[in-house]
């Protein structure tokens, strides 16, 4: 390894630099997750070079580059290697590497951007001088010009092309030089012979008129070429930006310092870097909150469209939880951190993102595995042509090879799948929805039946109060508000239901106060029973029950229990039975609406559940599905879907929890909903930010016009090459022409994806 390769990238071997731009695998030791940006890309066999290089890095395990979006995620041991080391394999082979979450990356692809648009410009004035030369020649009629005018606009003409050359060209040629350099092939190789064998052959007419190649010259060939080639480089530069947006735009969200409350109460402004749980941040309007926490002091309107899917503001108050990536909108707030880095939930979305933006689906490995073999064929049919026409005219024979060197690039081949793919998935990241995995667009396109979990998925996880029975002599609000002061020391879900319904009744009554100054003493749990507590003395409290209290199961409260009513709490004092709460599954607002679209579509919905068959036979009925299993374990839904899979069927699985993992993995393509436990979100090809089931719709809607797109682009490319070959081998397609229909053909797929990048209507 070079010094001057090692000397800068050493900086990023410090460990404390690695969380910046890469992640550990818990389930791995030592194994790190880095994401990163190539410069110097531009086609899929770039891509390809890319990967061949870091894979014969020693434990660098595994390596995928995405050509359209030219970032990279890069599995390494840090036994075995550092990022310097696989980073300045990368550079070696020609790419220079950016960690993708520095910000110098963005300025570096700004850059990028202001040197392509010079180079464009200086080849396009240049291409119109050059033009206004060459005009005389073709309109001249014998006599009218003589030959040593001629001979002048030949030299004005060659000497307006060596900035086009010398500056215009330096990308392609360098690429190239690369390229042989390291015995490899990629799209610039053919393009920089083309640029360079036209001016070689123009400059030996315009030095030698009268030699073997002094019949005409082609500097307004070359310079259209040029101009027209970087006028399609500049615009695909713009789109894909575009296209990227959305990531960029969520991991762009995070500030690169904050306020920090320090030991005496003053604040000081640090790094996010420094950051730690229990600091204490003060969050100014308009920015980006650092990391997740929950507000100690201050109202405020929170922005959290980007990470939830939600897209009205939303009020967050002293003891509400704020997430990192959100926005303050409106006022100042103070809030302690809870989660940093890696654990917080703006992590583990960018990490889905970025994970999404380097994976390739089928359709496009196979374009891929072919870009490398088409671009030497490439080659050889220059070549071929070259041998064919040298006896008619050698000057012809080179412009004919240059034809078919330009117009036969496989860019638009390359981009025709990853462009559709990564403008559907920006799109719906704005919408809420992670794409974790492409190939899951394209098996989304094909799928046939749709199998749902009911609970936290057609169901919230709360329940909903239904009813509630009292002794004689007590209310409702009383019953309630002594269950709600000791379910609130529980996690339970039927405690938190019955917590959050007696706070909404004691709001409505304007008793919120009262209800929270019932306070119990002595708070016992037993864990699959209930609760029990007794309030401590005090004289001016006397409408409470006495000695203690019970709150849990009929069993446990001793009260016979009501065989028909499964979901039930019951509440009981030393005298027997206080009250009885009766719950219902709190079914999804959109869970209805989605089930009837989707069947609407032609799509079978199925229910499988691991609730008893009676709860889940009660919301089938409800939401109109008529195939619905309750008692299954995670080993049974997996054999539905895999008996499903057996009669042909393509399946898609929504689902959230635990026990969601094996059969969100068996499934054809599987969502699972913002919420969602790691595992789950790992298995899953989408996930529900907002854990909207509408969205699910749109998303099967835009996969189909996904996949509609990516052939009409592939047919594009593949009718494209069908027709200008041969014109090209038959030498009726000029030099600048060719160039002209390799970056229109390019342009064409990646503004043709980019009707995809429109935000799904909801």
């Amino acid at each position: 390894m070079s010094s001057s390769i090692a000397a800068p990238l050493s900086l990023l071997d410090d460990p404390q630099e690695w969380s910046a731009f890469s992640q550990s695998l818990d389930s791995r030791p030592h194994v790190w997750q880095s994401n990163v940006v190539f410069e110097g890309m531009h086609c899929a066999a770039c891509a390809i070079h890319i990967e061949d290089a870091l894979r014969a890095v020693p434990g660098v395990a595994s390596v995928q580059v995405s050509a359209a979006s030219h970032r990279g995620l890069i599995e390494w041991t840090d036994a075995q290697t550092r990022p310097s080391q696989w980073m300045a394999a990368a550079e070696k082979a020609g790419y220079r590497v950016v960690p993708a979450n520095d910000g110098a990356a963005h300025t570096q692809r700004r850059l990028q951007a202001r040197q392509l648009l010079w180079r464009w410009g200086v080849a396009g004035l240049c291409m119109m001088q050059v033009m206004m030369y060459a005009t005389p020649s073709y309109l001249a009629q014998p006599g009218d010009i003589t030959p040593e005018m001629i001979q002048l606009l030949r030299w004005a003409s060659w000497v307006l092309s060596l900035p086009v050359m010398l500056f215009s060209c330096v990308p392609f040629f360098a690429n190239a030089w690369r390229d042989l350099k390291l015995r490899q092939v990629s799209m610039d190789l053919p393009v920089a012979l083309g640029m360079a064998v036209t001016f070689a052959v123009s400059s030996l007419g315009t030095f030698e008129p009268t030699g073997t190649f002094g019949g005409e010259v082609y500097f307004d060939s070359l310079t259209m070429f040029v101009f027209f080639l970087l006028s399609g480089r500049w615009l695909e530069l713009r789109l894909r930006n575009r296209t990227a947006g959305a990531l960029e735009a969520v991991m762009n969200r995070l500030p690169d310092s904050v306020r920090r409350q320090t030991a005496n109460g003053d604040w000081e402004r640090i790094s996010i870097r420094r950051l730690a749980v229990g600091d204490v941040l003060e969050i100014l309007p308009g920015e980006a909150i650092a990391a997740d926490g929950q507000v100690l002091q201050g109202q405020s309107q929170v922005d959290e469209a980007l990470l939830t899917g939600e897209s009205r503001p939303l009020s967050r108050g002293v003891g509400s939880a704020v997430i990192a990536g959100s926005h303050n909108l409106s006022a100042v707030i103070h809030i302690r951190v809870t989660q940093v880095g890696a654990a917080t939930r703006f992590a583990q979305i960018v990490s889905l993102m970025e994970s999404a933006s380097v994976s390739k689906p089928d359709i496009a490995l196979v374009a891929d595995r072919w870009a490398k073999p088409f671009l030497l064929g490439v080659l050889l049919a220059s070549a071929g042509a070259a041998v064919y026409w040298w006896p008619t005219s050698p000057a012809h024979a080179l412009m004919v090879a240059v034809a078919v060197l330009v117009v036969t690039c496989p860019c638009a081949l390359s981009l025709a799948t990853p462009a559709a793919m990564l403008a559907t998935a920006g799109a719906m990241a704005r919408s809420g929805v992670l794409v974790r995995r492409l190939q899951g667009l394209q098996a989304l396109a094909s799928v046939d039946t749709v199998v749902f979990d009911k609970t936290g998925t057609l169901t919230r996880d709360a329940f909903a109060l239904a009813s509630v029975q009292t002794r004689a002599g007590v209310s409702r609000f009383q019953a309630l508000s002594w269950a709600g002061a000791l379910a609130q020391h529980s996690l339970h879900p039927v405690s938190r239901a019955l917590w959050s319904a007696a706070r909404h009744e004691a709001g409505q009554l304007d008793a919120l106060p009262a209800l929270e100054a019932l306070q119990v003493i002595d708070l016992q749990e037993r864990p699959g029973q209930g609760v029990l507590a007794h309030w401590p003395h005090n004289p001016a409290i006397t409408d409470v029950p006495k000695g203690w209290v019970r709150l849990g199961s009929a069993a446990f409260c001793d009260v016979v229990p009501d065989a028909e009513q499964v979901l039930q709490a019951v509440l009981a004092d030393e005298d027997g039975w206080l009250a009885t709460f009766r719950f219902q599954e709190d079914i999804r607002d959109d869970a209805l609406a989605t089930v009837q679209a989707l069947q609407g579509l032609g799509l079978k919905v199925m229910l499988l559940s691991g609730d008893s068959d009676s709860a889940v036979q009660k919301v089938a009925q409800t939401l109109g599905i008529s195939n619905a299993r309750g008692g299954c374990s995670p080993q049974d839904k997996l054999a539905a879907m895999q008996m499903l899979q057996a009669q042909g069927h393509q399946v898609a699985m929504v689902g959230d929890g635990l026990n969601d993992g094996p059969v969100l993995a068996g499934a054809h393509v599987s969502f699972a909903l913002g919420q969602a436990v790691p595992l789950a979100q790992s298995k899953a090809d989408f996930v529900l930010l907002g854990a909207q089931l509408g969205v699910l719709v749109p998303v099967w809607a835009r996969s189909r016009q996904t996949l509609r797109v990516v052939r009409q682009n592939l047919a594009w490319a593949a009718l494209y090459n069908a027709a200008c070959v041969p014109l090209a081998l038959m030498g009726w397609l000029p030099a600048w022409l060719a160039g002209l229909g390799m970056a229109f053909s390019s342009l064409w797929v990646v503004l043709n994806a980019l009707r995809l990048s429109r935000n799904l209507e909801l």
